[in-house]
């Protein structure tokens, strides 16, 4: 069967499948009507509005959200003094109420048939008015160690990177590996998680005059994803990296 007659075929199968079993919605049970796009297969249209989006202003490196007024581009004070090694990091939506919610079901509980929500809605991400001129993205997940994915049965930044290669027609490589396994990061201090994070990644792909989407669920800090971007830009060759995630923590 061809790639069109697949396509065609899978279309038709999930539309049948709307019709005998209704989609209700993920976070507050509505009945869901067949057909609707992007992330509304999922969510209705009240839940959808409910997002909390991030607006401008927020921080042109690390999308930090600033309540304040700013007209112009800002670097703001939680990275100012940091040296990050992305190009620039970017999420569409906090890290508050439903989506939070629906990463954390994702990420623990197991709910795999979540990633297609989460995917569109990290897929919004790319509306940043910076990706306008740039055509050409490897998509990379932010690995787990071993032991972590075995745990987890999953690497969830590796769902949500086939997911949008899948929507934008990128590539996604598993290009980067966690060679060593590090303590939890939420109880550290911000050089405590840089130094923890030293020496953890590794390349194992040809990424070399690449630019690359390093995918994950949430940003926080950002150690984790600058240590990966600077191993991609140090032992890669990558030309560029820039972080997007589904919210900002």
């Amino acid at each position: 069967m061809s790639f069109a007659a697949t396509a065609i075929a899978k279309r038709y199968g999930t539309a049948f499948l709307d019709i005998v079993y209704p989609r209700r919605c993920e976070m507050c049970e509505t009945l869901l009507d067949a057909g609707r796009p992007d992330a509304g297969r999922w969510l209705c249209d009240d839940c959808l509005k409910g997002l909390l989006r991030i607006e401008p202003p927020f921080c042109n490196v690390c999308g930090e959200p600033y309540d304040g007024a700013a007209t112009d581009e800002f670097r703001c004070g939680n990275c100012a003094d940091l040296k990050l090694h992305f190009d620039f990091a970017v999420a569409p939506y906090r890290a508050e109420g439903s989506v939070r919610e629906l990463v954390h079901r994702f990420k623990y509980n197991q709910r795999l048939d979540l990633r297609g929500v989460l995917g569109c809605l990290l897929a919004h991400a790319l509306r940043d008015g910076r990706f306008a001129t740039e055509k050409d993205w490897l998509i990379v997940p932010v690995p787990l160690h071993a032991a972590r994915e075995r745990e987890r049965q999953f690497n969830q930044a590796w769902e949500l990177c086939q997911q949008l290669a899948r929507i934008t027609g990128h590539p996604a490589e598993q290009v980067l590996s966690r060679i060593r396994a590090t303590p939890q990061q939420a109880a550290l201090t911000r050089h405590q998680r840089i130094e923890n994070l030293r020496k953890a990644f590794a390349v194992k792909g040809s990424t070399q005059g690449k630019k690359v989407l390093l995918v994950d669920d949430v940003l926080t800090t950002g150690s984790t994803t600058s240590e990966c971007a600077r191993v991609l830009k140090r032992d890669g060759g990558v030309e560029k990296v820039v972080v997007i995630t589904v919210a900002r923590g």
